[in-house]
């Protein structure tokens, strides 16, 4: 569940720390995760971290790309809480990819939202501390989860129980930007249709 947490905030650092955990020695992984440790996946894991890290202090291209991102993150948290159970039974790898899926998309909402909020703000500060501190988050809890599971699983459970106190605010804020945007454009269309000939 630490890696589909993770990956819901930023996928490319958690198969990347991943990889360097396993190739350093300090973990060893399951059979069907084994593969984020061949040089080819790190390597590309690293070269589309560099991508999201820059991408990710803009405000606006970080919207865009947590947008396109939804269809990468989510599936991903699926795959890595099933590989990460290993084959012990195919019922249970169904259910860690249900339960690693589900908690993925919180975790990306949760991330997207709160950045679309903090995109409001004029300066870039606010959204670069965001985005560096999401970073040591996921850096930090795939390492928390291998090497102090039951201290990660603590913080894990108060991370949902926060994440489902936030999404509704994190929501009802995001509608009220877009109603915001919406209205801004209809205001600007009103005063050419009225000029226009009838």
């Amino acid at each position: 569940m630490g890696l589909a947490w993770a990956s819901g905030i930023n996928l490319y650092a958690t198969l990347f720390t991943l990889g360097y955990l396993a190739n350093t020695g300090n973990i060893d992984l399951p059979p069907d995760l084994q593969i984020v440790a061949n040089p080819a996946v790190m390597a590309a894991a690293g070269l589309m971290y560099c991508v999201e890290f820059f991408a990710d202090k803009m405000p606006g291209v970080d919207t865009g790309w947590d947008t396109i991102h939804t269809f990468v993150r989510i599936p991903a948290g699926a795959m890595l809480a099933a590989g990460a159970v290993g084959d012990l039974n195919p019922a249970v790898e169904l259910a860690a990819a249900i339960l690693g899926g589900g908690l993925a998309a919180g975790t990306h909402a949760t991330k997207a939202g709160t950045r679309v909020l903090i995109n409001t703000s004029p300066e870039p500060f606010s959204n670069w501390t965001a985005s560096v501190g999401e970073d040591i988050a996921v850096i930090g809890g795939v390492w928390a989860c291998i090497n102090h599971p039951v201290l990660f699983l603590i913080a894990l459970v108060l991370f949902i129980l926060l994440m489902i106190w936030l999404l509704p605010r994190i929501w009802a804020g995001v509608k009220k930007i877009f109603r915001f945007i919406i209205n801004l454009f209809q205001k600007e269309s009103r005063p050419s249709d009225a000029n226009s000939p009838e």
